[in-house]
């Protein structure tokens, strides 16, 4: 299994077909994302977001898409905006290859720590993260502003 990494550059996408091979595993965890998946991704690469995929063969088993940020709790940290695996590549290691790796690549940048959110009815992905020696650190409210 290979690290196959996605970014944009002067609003090109790079590796743009295994873009489109991943939309299906990240729309497993976002359905709610555009028809148009590729223009919104190249829109968020376009804020510094970069997106790794766990490659098997032709085949994406997971995706990571990810930013550095700073704020004044944390400095500087590696977020992870999404991390999924292919629901049927699930506990064969490919949630700890990119985990491993954004934890290698948050090293690099200078950052403080790796932190994600997860859905509390997300309870096998919690194991899984515990298990890395994650930790829940703070409880994360939101207010929409928008009316369904």
């Amino acid at each position: 299994m290979e690290i196959v990494k996605i970014t944009a550059t002067g609003g090109q996408v790079i590796e743009a077909e295994w873009l489109l091979r991943a939309e299906i595993v990240h729309r497993q965890l976002r359905p709610q994302l555009p028809a148009d998946y590729a223009k919104r991704m190249a829109e968020i690469f376009a804020t510094g977001v970069e997106m790794w995929v766990a490659a098997d063969g032709a085949k994406v088993a997971g995706i990571a898409v990810f930013r550095c940020i700073e704020n004044t709790h944390a400095g500087r940290k590696l977020y992870v905006d999404d991390l999924v695996t292919d629901e049927t590549q699930r506990s064969k290691g490919v949630g700890k290859l990119l985990l491993d790796g954004l934890t290698q690549e948050a090293r690099r940048g200078g950052c403080q720590s790796l932190e994600l959110d997860s859905g509390t009815q997300r309870t096998d992905a919690h194991r899984f993260y515990f298990r890395e020696h994650m930790a829940i650190r703070v409880f994360g409210f939101t207010k929409p502003l928008v009316s369904s």
